[in-house]
């Protein structure tokens, strides 16, 4: 694009370009390249219609800056950041760069408070700190968005020094980030923040399918600059949900095909994992200020293939990983959170005594543990049959079930508290003697065992009692 005559300046890299359309439209671009009086620019609002005749341009001699205000929490906005809800433009309080500010490594605090979010398997064995980035790795046709609208509508804090909940109600606000989303997607989020009367601290941005590629990049980039705004001067802890990050990655592919830039594995371009970064750590706690930012990006795994370059790098940033599994979608299992791969990396420092039990980090080890002996017990009767398992393997099997029945299934709208899930847990490792619980400490046991007798927590045992007291003593 020729530079604009009404503009004596050179143009330069990176700074914003408008365009004024024939029919008075306005569209906005970017300064890719400058080539003497030349330069290259990349057009958000897509090229499509551009007279490049009687269109004008005129270079800003700024970077990309978005306007950023309390107000826009209630409100609907496009991927560009413009308002689509009918409402009255946003009177903004700043103009911040979509890019954000770098922050001094030094002064970030590190994430110690749990979130409950009500749902098992992520409470007692994937916990999440405030401040935290952990994705959820999806695949298409899984329920990602009613595990992400479930933690938004359950989500609060295990309060330090006292078991209170606190759900910060006045000062939590959720900023929604939607790429390359269909309408269905949209208005499923958007519905069920309105039914719950979270509406008001909710502020959307929606890139839609049938929207410009290019658009899609700087989405999640104008939500997050909202986010830190809120976190930072409005002091609100601020949960950030993205999807779907697979969207944005092949919009990322899409656009660096067309400058003819060398392509990396699956010809996504090698840069994708410092650009994914520049996203995913924009999360945490800032020293000297009361806000927080927790980021949950949502992704679909292509052919649900973890080792895929967009989740492979994921994983490499983010601070763990809540993996949705097709096989517990498929046996009708609700939430279908397949714990051996799920991992949460600030689980340890967010747990315990003083925020929630001091059995926690004993128990989830232990269920670990059990499922993980459960399933090689499961792929070893396929072999060999039923007949031929020891009594200790029927124990991890009849485990096996118990825990996918009843501690990772429950209802979408069902809230369990951290320590009812604690108990549940306790409740399944009742199914085994004493002895063979070898990740919990003695003194664990001793205490939090026997709350419940043995034949309460189990049916009655089918086979002989004492060849399984014999089997049980040997171990």
């Amino acid at each position: 694009v020729n530079k604009s005559p009404i503009c004596s300046k050179f143009a330069q890299y990176a700074e914003i370009v408008n365009f004024t359309l024939p029919n008075g439209t306005q569209r906005s671009g970017q300064v890719l390249e400058v080539a003497g009086t030349k330069a290259i620019v990349q057009v958000f609002e897509g090229t499509s219609g551009i007279d490049a005749q009687k269109t004008t341009c005129e270079f800003t001699g700024d970077i990309l800056r978005t306007p950023v205000s309390e107000d826009m929490l209630g409100r609907v906005f496009n991927g560009s950041g413009k308002p689509i809800d009918q409402g009255p433009e946003v009177m903004a309080e700043d103009f911040l760069d979509i890019n954000g500010q770098p922050i001094n490594p030094h002064n970030r605090i590190y994430p110690e408070e749990m979130i409950q979010t009500g749902i098992s398997p992520i409470d007692v064995m994937n916990s999440i700190a405030r401040g935290q980035k952990i994705p959820i790795f999806s695949a298409a046709g899984l329920p990602h968005n009613e595990i992400a609208a479930q933690i938004c509508r359950q989500a609060g804090l295990v309060k330090k020094s006292k078991d209170v909940i606190d759900y910060h109600e006045d000062n939590f606000a959720i900023v929604f980030a939607a790429m390359g989303v269909n309408m269905e997607t949209a208005r499923f989020f958007k519905c069920d923040f309105e039914q719950n009367g979270t509406m008001g601290n909710v502020c959307l941005f929606l890139n839609l399918a049938n929207d410009p590629t290019i658009e899609r990049i700087i989405t999640p980039r104008l939500a997050l600059t909202t986010a830190e705004f809120l976190a930072y001067q409005c002091e609100k802890h601020v949960l950030v949900i993205l999807t779907d990050m697979s969207s944005y990655a092949e919009a990322l592919r899409e656009v660096s095909a067309a400058r003819e830039e060398v392509p990396g594995r699956r010809g996504f371009p090698g840069y994708m994992y410092t650009d994914l970064a520049t996203i995913y750590e924009r999360a945490g706690r800032v020293e000297g200020r009361g806000g927080s930012i927790t980021q949950i990006p949502i992704l679909t795994m292509p052919n649900d293939d973890i080792t895929h370059p967009i989740p492979d790098l994921t994983g490499f940033i983010t601070e763990g990983q809540i993996y949705v599994d097709r096989q517990l979608h498929n046996r009708q299992i609700y939430p279908p959170i397949n714990v051996l791969p799920s991992l949460s990396r600030l689980m340890k420092s967010a747990i315990g005594e003083g925020m929630t039990r001091k059995d926690h980090g004993d128990v989830s080890n232990q269920l670990y543990a059990c499922y993980a002996i459960g399933k090689d017990v499961q792929a070893m009767k396929a072999v060999v049959g039923e007949e031929a398992l020891t009594s200790d393997d029927l124990l991890y099997l009849e485990f096996l079930q118990k825990f996918e029945k009843n501690f990772i299934n429950q209802g979408p709208y069902e809230n369990r508290s951290v320590f009812e899930s604690l108990d549940l847990g306790w409740q399944l490792l009742r199914i085994f003697p004493k002895e063979m619980l070898k990740r919990i400490p003695q003194s664990v046991i001793e205490e939090f065992y026997p709350r419940e007798s043995l034949h309460q927590a189990l049916p009655p045992s089918p086979g002989p009692t004492d060849a399984s007291d014999t089997s049980h003593s040997m171990l």
